[in-house]
């Protein structure tokens, strides 16, 4: 019996404005490499819902890098580790290197696969040259003044590497070991954010805040030509060449990603994100690639919102562009074949399910915190409603993807979120909220402080921080006190979830318990032995068959658990990275869960029916 991931809807990638976002690609063009909160993903171009995540980071990750041999993942953290780790077989790390004592912002690997210079933001220095396998020292990167944002290096003998700096300079190196060679002044008169050698090693071009690019001679690193002045109106933060060496693109803050012919001096190919004449920062172009290894010249860059835009010649617009949360998703909900997710931003995405493929909610989304979704009961419209910490309780209409309105301020913060009898229950810290076609009906204030709620029928379930479950029946828009309060755990609840028929009441602690009531009659106990987690219970949710429940929790696994065999689980141990935040049944029996990494996961259920 186990959990076993059937496939991994990555997090985007983590992004920071007027800072470039590095994007890899491996040697065959099948997948990108990127940073995104403490993991790297590895993610195919032709199915972005495939991705690999490495987890190993202890801070934020900066950047990754394919080598060129494609056996290897060098990626770098804001603390100066770089971790060298295997990307076709296990995964392991193969090596772990702390190289300055501040943030890696970029990484090479010299043609060879053996060496790999890594700068940034250091004390002492601001960058480092080691083999890949032992970390032993194998030059110096000497000669800036501030930060180095960027680093190439030749993938031909004689090696040379060029880096780029805050002090407006590049710095060219003859190697290996890599010394010093000359620097170069005057190119530019802003922080250099780019510099990427051409395939062929004849050339390299630099970029930066400045909107100039520079061309230099791939051996001498002689300063040759400045081309495409004034056609970028922003900060250049990404350039990346062509495997042919013929073509380079660019990517700008000025929303624009741009193909350029250096012998020609000019961009023959732009892309324009956002509406026409209308700034965005937003889109923001931080990042690009242009993956080697592939006949259909496809380019993909990344803006600030971390989306993934496939460009592809002759064409005016993106083929494909793929969304995923940059922050930890905080809530998640599901209603037919769509997987609703909320993170700490206030970012909504809406997952097709068969495909894993994510679309940005469309109108006036949450301002931050989502704290909870809820799938309308009705048949006649598919809608679910969200809640956050702006206070505030929208709609969203499930086939057009789009807020349908902001029912309104809730007044306080929300604990949780419920449907039933075409109603909406709001949970908030003194009362029960209901609401009914946008419009309050009416309120039931608590005298203890709700943590969580659920209802079916015409039971409402509330969880609170005195260790209780306080049942209610609701009636004509009204709720009414039963007098049961249900006593078995001895934390706060944290989470609570009726089976489809509403036989079955689960509800889980801050302790890690979970409990199992029968709806009916005294409420008896079904089972109390679901007691594996070691953190706060986040989310449960039950199967169709009523038989099996998956839970997840802050302790960062995700359990599945049988009421035929309470003493058995299945389980998925470090699903996510910083804390399980929610998780669903699909209607192919598989679990969806979201955590702290931002990604989406989903897990076939192999040994129980």
């Amino acid at each position: 019996m186990s959990l076993v991931s059937n496939a991994i809807w990555a997090a985007a990638p983590t992004t920071t404005r007027g800072q470039p976002t590095p994007l890899s690609s491996d040697p065959k063009g099948e997948r990108i490499a990127y940073a995104s909160g403490k993991s790297v993903f590895l993610r195919s171009i032709d199915d972005p819902a495939v991705s690999r995540q490495y987890t190993q980071h202890t801070t934020q990750t900066t950047v990754a890098r394919f080598a060129p041999s494609g056996f290897y993942v060098a990626s770098g953290d804001v603390s100066g580790t770089v971790k060298v780790w295997d990307c076709v077989g296990e995964g392991g790390t193969r090596g772990d290197y702390h190289i300055i004592a501040g943030r890696i912002n970029d990484l090479a690997w010299d043609g060879d696969s053996q060496r790999i210079i890594a700068v940034g933001d250091g004390k002492e220095r601001f960058g480092h040259c080691i083999t890949a396998d032992s970390g032993n020292s194998v030059g110096e990167i000497s000669g800036h003044s501030s930060q180095i944002n960027t680093v190439s290096i030749r993938q031909q003998r004689p090696l040379r590497a060029a880096t780029g700096s805050d002090d407006t300079s590049l710095v060219f190196y003859h190697g290996a070991p890599f010394k010093f060679n000359t620097s170069l002044r005057g190119q530019h008169n802003r922080f250099v954010f780019g510099t990427a050698f051409a395939p062929d090693g004849s050339v390299f071009a630099s970029v930066g805040a400045d909107r100039r690019i520079w061309l230099y001679d791939g051996r001498t690193g002689e300063a040759k030509v400045q081309i495409g002045e004034g056609v970028h109106t922003g900060s250049i933060f990404g350039i990346s060449w062509a495997k042919d060496s013929k073509q380079f693109v660019t990517a700008s803050a000025d929303q624009t990603v741009r193909i350029w012919d250096p012998e020609a001096g000019k961009a023959i190919q732009a892309w324009r994100m956002g509406e026409e004449g209308t700034p965005s920062i937003p889109d923001q172009q931080v990042g690009v690639v242009w993956p080697s290894g592939r006949s259909d010249g496809l380019i993909i860059s990344v803006d600030l919102d971390g989306n993934l835009n496939y460009l592809v010649s002759g064409t005016p617009s993106p083929t494909k562009v793929v969304r995923g949360h940059q922050k930890n998703v905080t809530a998640a909900g599901i209603s037919g074949s769509t997987f609703f997710t909320g993170s700490y931003d206030g970012r909504v995405l809406a997952w097709d399910i068969p495909t894993g493929f994510a679309e940005k909610i469309d109108g006036d989304s949450h301002s931050n915190y989502v704290a909870g979704f809820t799938a309308s009961d009705s048949k006649s419209e598919a809608q679910v409603f969200s809640v956050g910490w702006d206070d505030t309780f929208r709609s969203i209409s499930v086939p057009n993807k789009i807020f349908t309105g902001d029912v309104g301020s809730l007044g306080s913060q929300p604990k949780g979120i419920a449907t039933t009898q075409g109603l909406v229950l709001v949970a908030s810290s003194d009362s029960i909220s209901i609401y009914s076609e946008g419009q309050k009906a009416g309120s039931t204030p608590v005298k203890y402080s709700p943590t969580s709620i659920a209802a079916s029928g015409s039971m409402v379930a509330v969880g609170g921080d005195d260790k209780l479950v306080h049942i209610y029946t609701l009636s004509a828009k009204t709720l009414k006190e039963t007098g049961t309060e249900l006593r078995r755990a001895t934390a706060p609840i944290s989470a609570l979830s009726f089976s489809a028929s509403g036989d079955k009441l689960a509800a889980g602690a801050n302790n890690g318990k979970i409990f199992v009531f029968e709806t009916s009659g005294e409420w008896k106990i079904v089972t109390d032995r679901w007691s594996a987690h070691t953190a706060r219970v986040t989310a449960i949710a039950w199967n169709s068959s009523e038989e099996l429940a998956a839970s997840g929790s802050l302790d960062t696994n995700v359990f599945v658990w049988s009421i035929k065999e309470p003493g058995k689980r299945i389980k998925a141990l470090n699903a996510h990275k910083d804390g399980v935040t929610g998780v669903a049944w699909d209607k192919f029996g598989r679990v969806l869960s979201t955590g702290g990494d931002a990604s989406i996961k989903v897990w076939k259920v192999e040994g129980w029916e």
